[in-house]
């Protein structure tokens, strides 16, 4: 499954855009641009289709907003260019941020494009083929980068107003609760099981930082520099850093295993490396309700793509069976909560 989301392709049918339009676009907005301009797409991308451009002394990522019925604030383009924009000027490994566009008459949607980072991605967060003592570093790279990216001074990079202040942890819930009976199709019992419970153990997040969101291994860049770039940072918002180790819990720890899919450790291993290099306390019981809130945003999005797959615009109806496997998971966890 993974091969599937690596490398480009040529631009789907669905996908197609006047590239005429866009070279004439880059032309007046892009610094040092020079064409002529050839596009191909990536096989990831899923939300945002990401398309790589190239030209005879340049390489370039356009990210756009999907043809279609959209669902209000998803694919937001515009906040994910602000983000990478303010974190690429702090030293945060971001691709650099070249363009915003949302005028829609250029090729459809509003997109963005932003600089090209050579690496590869690590799609497959079990890393096949490498012992332990390659994956440490990789590990010890994304503590490195979550940590810098919480340590930041958002108001200062200015991002202060990145996301609205008060009942933060209440608007989440309600937020994805909106978003799973926008998308639902049928219902999902264990779904309900995390609706019932979220509300009823709200943690009490007194740290505010910057949060990515999908902080994950499919969504870094690793060359020999090390964690060259993290991507996708459309869901990036202010709020509590726990929330980025709960969503890596969910996407690499088998839902309280003792073990890593990476074979870095066991939970504690993470929290103790993360607190090292962040200077911010864990809270356990605030990073499991992370967890389950996590797990409810991976039963959606799973969701989300499957109703965006039999709309045709996108090939992953898949993660919708992979999405209900979770959130049975994560209900067999809960019931062993006291």
């Amino acid at each position: 499954m993974h091969e599937d989301f690596i490398g480009t392709m040529p631009v789907q049918e669905k996908h197609r855009f006047d590239v005429t339009s866009l070279d004439r676009y880059m032309r007046e907005h892009v610094e040092g641009y020079r064409g002529p301009l050839e596009v191909e797409q990536f096989k990831g991308g899923q939300s945002n289709p990401t398309f790589r451009l190239t030209t005879p002394s340049e390489r370039y990522v356009l990210r756009r907003k999907p043809p279609g019925k959209l669902l209000p604030s998803a694919h937001a383009v515009d906040r994910e260019f602000r983000v990478i924009s303010a974190l690429y000027r702090a030293g945060i490994p971001v691709a650099r941020a070249y363009a915003l566009c949302q005028d829609e008459s250029v090729i459809g949607t509003a997109f963005y494009i932003m600089a090209y980072v050579e690496g590869r991605v690590l799609w497959d967060q079990a890393l096949p083929g490498m012992t332990p003592a390659q994956r440490r570093p990789i590990y010890d790279e994304m503590n490195r980068v979550i940590a810098a990216l919480h340590r930041i001074d958002y108001n200062a990079v200015g991002l202060g107003d990145y996301g609205k202040p008060g009942n933060y942890l209440e608007r989440q819930i309600s937020r994805w609760i909106k978003q799973y009976r926008a998308s639902e199709t049928e219902k999902v019992e264990a779904m309900e099981k995390l609706i019932e419970w979220l509300p009823q153990h709200i943690p009490p997040g007194e740290e505010i930082s910057v949060v990515h969101g999908d902080f994950r291994h499919g969504n870094f860049i690793v060359n020999s520099s090390g964690l060259a770039a993290v991507l996708d940072w459309e869901i990036a918002h202010l709020g509590d850093p726990m929330e980025d180790l709960g969503w890596l819990c969910v996407k690499a720890w088998r839902f309280g295993a003792p073990k890593p899919v990476g074979g870095f450790g066991d939970y504690d291993d993470l929290f103790a490396a993360y607190g090292a290099a962040s200077g911010i306390e864990v809270d356990p019981e605030a990073v499991h309700w992370w967890e389950v809130l996590g797990t409810l945003k991976w039963g959606v999005i799973c969701i989300m793509q499957a109703s965006a797959h039999l709309g045709g615009f996108s090939r992953s109806v898949e993660l919708a069976a992979i999405g209900r496997r979770v959130c049975e998971q994560e209900y067999d966890l809960l019931r062993l909560l006291p």
